[in-house]
């Protein structure tokens, strides 16, 4: 079972502790992190895009010029898509792109991702992960400390609007709950940091 060391809050290492195999030691599945991963962002498109077709482009009733004779190509509009400020052919509507995944990959994904973060030992336990008061400039000792920089995941056992709110103008910084992590989100962070008593609720959760 993989262990890794728990931190307390100002990068001193208080301990140990066993992380559950079935949760953060499985043999990645990249196939499953990548269905999930394009799945997310696929879900957080607004699918907004919109183009007129000939049918909608004003004005293009009148046949511009007369059949045979005139040594041109004969057309019927000027709304067709070669003209110039014509219709688009085959234009683009408004529509959703969400789709669903089923819920043993999801979970087999997720998986993937923490025991990847392990593996890469890009994972830190903070013994008790709280901040007394909103301020952004003891969220960014307490990274210090930590030696976190780039964009990092902090999870917390439960909704803390302290560390929510220290923490939410610093750049890169994410805060989320044990309950209520994403595949997307873990992969992209650089630093998965989890505050200890989160850890029996992710592997009482995704287990």
């Amino acid at each position: 079972m993989p262990e890794v060391k728990v931190h307390d809050m100002k990068g001193k290492v208080v301990g140990e502790v066993t992380l559950s195999e079935a949760v953060f030691g499985i043999k990645p599945n990249t196939v499953a992190i990548h269905a999930a991963v394009k799945n997310h962002l696929a879900n957080k498109r607004q699918g907004t895009q919109s183009a007129l077709t000939r049918a909608e482009v004003a004005g293009g009733g009148k046949k511009p010029y007369r059949q045979k004779g005139t040594g041109r190509a004969r057309q019927g509009s000027v709304s067709n898509p070669h003209y110039t400020h014509g219709g688009v052919a085959f234009a683009p509507k408004p529509r959703s792109y969400r789709y669903t995944l089923n819920k043993k990959l999801k979970r087999i994904a997720l998986k993937s991702a923490l025991s990847l973060k392990v593996a890469n030992d890009s994972i830190i336990v903070v013994d008790k992960l709280k901040m007394k008061e909103k301020k952004t400039k003891d969220f960014v000792k307490f990274m210090t400390a930590l030696g976190i920089e780039g964009k990092v995941l902090i999870v917390t056992n439960e909704l803390d609007e302290n560390v929510i709110f220290s923490g939410r103008n610093i750049p890169g910084v994410k805060t989320t709950y044990g309950s209520l992590l994403s595949t997307y989100d873990i992969m992209n962070a650089k630093t998965f940091v989890v505050d200890k008593a989160a850890l029996g609720k992710i592997e009482e959760v995704y287990a």
